[in-house]
């Protein structure tokens, strides 16, 4: 079932939703307080890049799978001073947590509010990922994280086999992991995401969720902003050449031949993808360094099925929102601090 939020009709209390098949039926909601819209497990159909075309109250109701516990997501998207706040509790709207799992902290509710601008500007440099921001927000609650912690650091009492260390790498480190790329994904579930200290479940990469291989007309829905407030996009689009709906192709490529080492600084072997510097831009695809491309006059975001998976960079500036140093929001009358 595909749900084009934003659409309402407030006088029946209806969401306007379409099928895969891109033919519209008005529907039933499930409301709860005669004011949330149940999105769990939806599939979303919106392509609009303005974040006012998601106003709204969301809920969804899932379950940590390995644990047997049921949680509530909630997502409030409202009118902020020059664009739009969104408020999360940071449980997403599928079922997480599954079997192949390994989560080295329970998943807990921690609520977080994003500013998203409703005109983004293309900075003259784009600004490289770090560690002491989050990348983008979801339309599901969940945040986007995409750099680990973990390098190769062979000295360190607490390597691998590999000479890999997943915890106490800063961005800048050499050899950085990437968690898609590492054998044990970091511990992710089936959405790859797993948890950070605070309980913060986070994506890595293809979320498995809010958009599906059965695209609307234009491709893919929206379905998350990153930090600089433009739109992150599934997998596919609109192909104005061939007129064709097909998945965006990222432009780095897997390096050939072997990296230096083994040794203390190098990790020898061959680039199989197990370290960022594994890859190189080569602007072999459809999408620009940072993962994105220019449609239809909108700059945009794009799932991949390769690396770099969602993003790479911000084309525009963060927004200081996302920064997790000025994270300090009021529940319960207790102030929560959230770290990397």
């Amino acid at each position: 079932m595909c749900y084009k939020l934003g659409s309402l009709i407030f006088a029946v209390v209806v969401l306007s939703i379409l099928g895969c098949n891109d033919k519209q039926t008005d529907v039933g909601l499930n409301v709860e307080d005669n004011s949330k819209i149940d999105i769990t497990n939806a599939i979303l159909t919106e392509t609009s890049p303005n974040c006012q075309e998601y106003i709204q109250d969301y809920f969804s109701a899932v379950k940590d799978i390995k644990r047997s516990i049921s949680f509530e997501g909630s997502v409030l998207v409202s009118n902020g001073d020059t664009g739009c706040t969104i408020t999360v509790n940071g449980i997403p709207n599928h079922d997480f947590n599954d079997q192949s799992a390994q989560f080295a902290h329970d998943v807990s509710e921690v609520n977080r509010i994003f500013n998203i601008p409703d005109s983004p500007v293309i900075s003259n440099q784009s600004t490289p990922l770090s560690q002491t921001y989050y990348d983008a927000i979801m339309l599901n609650g969940v945040v986007v994280d995409m750099l680990s912690a973990g390098c190769y650091r062979p000295t360190d009492s607490r390597a691998d086999s590999n000479g890999n260390v997943h915890i106490g790498c800063n961005a800048n480190a050499a050899w950085l992991i990437d968690p898609l790329g590492s054998e044990t994904k970091f511990g992710a579930d089936a959405h790859n995401a797993h948890t950070q200290p605070d309980g913060t479940y986070h994506y890595h990469g293809n979320p498995l969720a809010l958009f599906d291989d059965n695209p609307g007309l234009n491709g893919s829905p929206v379905i998350g902003f990153a930090a600089d407030g433009f739109p992150i996009f599934g997998s596919y689009f609109l192909d104005p050449v061939t007129n064709q709906i097909r998945k965006a192709i990222s432009g780095y490529t897997l390096k050939e031949g072997s990296r230096p080492g083994p040794d203390d600084q190098n990790p020898g072997a061959e680039y199989d993808g197990m370290y960022n510097d594994d890859y190189e831009f080569t602007n072999a695809g459809d999408l620009d360094r940072c993962n994105g491309m220019v449609l239809d006059g909108t700059y945009g975001y794009y799932v991949t099925d390769n690396y770099p998976w969602v993003l790479k960079c911000h084309v525009g500036t963060p927004h200081t929102s996302f920064s997790k140093a000025s994270m300090k929001v009021k529940l319960n009358q207790d102030y929560w601090h959230h770290a990397h």
